[in-house]
């Protein structure tokens, strides 16, 4: 039997050993469109902050050592862009080269993940910054190694807002976080939150709690956000934590039940 996994991180790299663990004799291919697999989510943001000082500690396994320890074909930079059902194979895409190739399977897994979202306002440029894959952590760093920003601010108050602020901050950073709603951290009761809320601002953060950004542009060497009150905020560089978006268009593509 052949086994084709879309996504490499979580849910595809514990898939694949998983399936090598019940079946020895399987044939087992992971396509993962970033250049990691398997690595520890948590831990970027601790990596821009210095807590982790080493690169290779972010990653829990290689394509290397997946294929000494489980004898699984892993294939970095490698992206899915079809599924053929009917055919039973996968139109991949080898993303260093352009190429496009054919990929059998027998049964196939979907764990392709999910994405930043992005407002629609949000321009793509180098100080609009997204912290979501190990790429993600290392551009932030380059670019605080780089360009120095001194203020950063920090749309979105989940965990990924918060952590970033965190680790921002013992780089140094003046730190503007912006939330929508009245408080950081939705899924804690609003008490629980102003401890947050206290905790931030006495660590340095300028906290502005029901502040809606509607625009980002870039101005000069730095960002300015637009809020739905008017309000002008000055930075040298946003990072934009709003949330992720599933990554469904392959399986809406293939006419899999969403």
């Amino acid at each position: 039997m052949k086994v084709v996994i879309i996504g490499g991180v979580a849910g595809g790299a514990t898939a694949a050993a998983r399936l090598r663990r019940l079946d020895e004799s399987a044939e087992i291919v992971v396509l993962e469109r970033s250049g990691y697999v398997s690595y520890a989510n948590c831990g970027l943001p601790y990596y821009i902050g210095g807590a982790i000082k080493e690169r290779g500690k972010l990653t829990l396994q290689t394509p290397q050592s997946f294929r000494r320890r489980f004898n699984v074909d892993v294939r970095v930079h490698s992206e899915a862009v079809e599924i053929l059902r009917r055919t039973k194979q996968v139109r991949v895409r080898d993303l260093e080269s352009g190429k496009e190739y054919l990929e059998s399977y027998d049964k196939l897994v979907y764990s392709p993940g999910a994405r930043a979202a992005l407002p629609p306002f949000v321009p793509q440029h180098e100080r609009v910054l997204t912290l979501r894959t190990v790429e993600d952590t290392f551009r932030i760093d380059d670019f605080l190694n780089r360009k120095k920003p001194r203020a950063v601010l920090v749309i979105g108050g989940g965990f990924i807002g918060l952590e970033a602020a965190e680790n921002l901050l013992r780089r140094g950073v003046r730190v503007t976080l912006v939330q929508m709603e009245e408080q950081v951290m939705l899924p804690f009761d609003y008490d629980m939150a102003c401890i947050l809320h206290a905790k931030l601002r006495e660590s340095g953060v300028e906290l502005r709690l029901r502040s809606k950004v509607t625009a980002l542009s870039q101005e000069g060497d730095g960002v300015t956000a637009r809020t739905e009150g008017g309000e002008c905020i000055a930075a040298d560089a946003a990072l934009v934590a709003v949330g992720v978006v599933p990554e469904t268009n392959l399986a809406k593509d293939a006419g899999l039940l969403l």
